[in-house]
């Protein structure tokens, strides 16, 4: 007598993997509708049924999430981005909220790294904050997707899977900033921060600001674009290349405050002034933006927010519930660092 088909059987013929076949008979949405539909029929042509058994074990739960951070260049010894701490409190009262513990590591980007945390039912899911050069970073969540590992990421969308990343409308968030300083008046501008594939969100951000420039009649190649990753070195070396370039520049928007705050105190270096010469705006709102010297304009990202949907976004994938929202909008904060009137440039 024949043994009976098992879900090894339906992923061969299916040409996926077993994990796969699984997630397609609970109709996981992590795995798509052709999939789906080609598993199923598959398991009906094989008079597949489930072991219930086996699938009650499977569904055994730690109610636990893993947080993974990204460790970043900082001036002190955490290597924690500061706009990533206050996130870090949202995550864990949204935890606390509904009963989940959290396990909080930075992510270590080794082949297996996914080994240590849902396949060892460490963790039922993964948060992800941060991720360095975006390029490298892809392949290391294709490996997660490849594994089907529960997870979400703050930042730039997961190719193909946009439900698994919240972000900012970083977009939008660079048009504010363009467009204040249009209303100021200012008529020469700067952008500092990586404005590449490999750092997508801080592109996202170039790319807002120079469409309400250019919708203002601003052409592109007039608004110089200093690379700088997200410190204060950085942004204080670029800003300094910039002037000596002889770039007349009235203002200045940064991809991030801590960028920022480095191109204030080079502006200072070369004997100007915040904002009376120079006005700058940020990205982020980190707490110190507003203890800054002149206290700091900038876009808010709602870390409280951001917070709460990561956490519960990640429960729902675990729960194979669709997400219906991944995108928080931004604001702008208006301190002292651009000006009420416009520069003397």
């Amino acid at each position: 007598m024949k043994d009976k088909a098992t879900s090894f059987d339906i992923a061969y013929l299916a040409g996926v993997s077993q994990s796969t076949v699984s997630r397609a008979l609970r109709d996981s949405p992590q795995v798509n509708k052709e999939t789906r539909d080609k598993v199923h029929a598959i398991a009906r042509q094989l008079n597949y049924k489930v072991d219930k058994n086996a699938s009650n074990l499977r569904k055994q739960r730690s109610s636990t999430l893993a947080l993974l951070l990204f460790e970043d260049p900082t001036t002190d010894e955490s290597l924690i981005n500061p706009f990533f701490l206050s996130m870090l409190g949202s995550i864990t009262r949204a935890c606390a909220q509904r009963g989940q513990d959290l396990l909080v590591s930075f992510q270590q980007l080794s082949d297996d790294w996914h080994a240590d945390y849902e396949d060892t039912k460490k963790a039922d899911g993964i948060i992800l904050l941060g991720y360095g050069d975006y390029e490298d970073y892809e392949e290391k969540l294709d490996k997660l997707l490849a594994q089907e590992t529960h997870f979400v990421c703050w930042g730039a969308e997961v190719e193909g899977h946009p439900d698994f990343s919240i972000r900012s409308n970083n977009r939008q968030g660079g048009r504010l900033a363009g467009e204040h300083l249009l209303q100021l008046g200012h008529k020469h501008f700067a952008f500092i921060g990586n404005a590449s594939a490999g750092s997508p969100e801080f592109n996202q951000r170039f790319l807002g600001f120079t469409d309400a420039l250019q919708d203002a009649g601003i052409h592109l190649k007039q608004i110089p674009q200093y690379n700088a990753i997200s410190t204060e070195q950085a942004g204080q070396l670029a800003t300094l290349n910039l002037l000596d370039a002889g770039h007349p520049v009235d203002a200045i928007f940064c991809a991030s405050d801590l960028i920022a705050i480095g191109v204030m105190q080079g502006i200072q270096l070369r004997g100007l002034k915040v904002p009376e010469d120079i006005a700058v705006v940020g990205f982020d709102d980190i707490p110190v933006a507003s203890y800054a010297n002149p206290p700091l304009s900038t876009i808010q990202q709602d870390t409280t927010l951001a917070g709460e949907m990561l956490v519960q976004n990640l429960l729902q994938l675990i729960n194979n519930q669709p997400i219906e929202t991944n995108q928080i909008e931004p604001k702008i904060v208006i301190r002292k660092s651009c000006g009420t009137t416009p520069s003397k440039g």
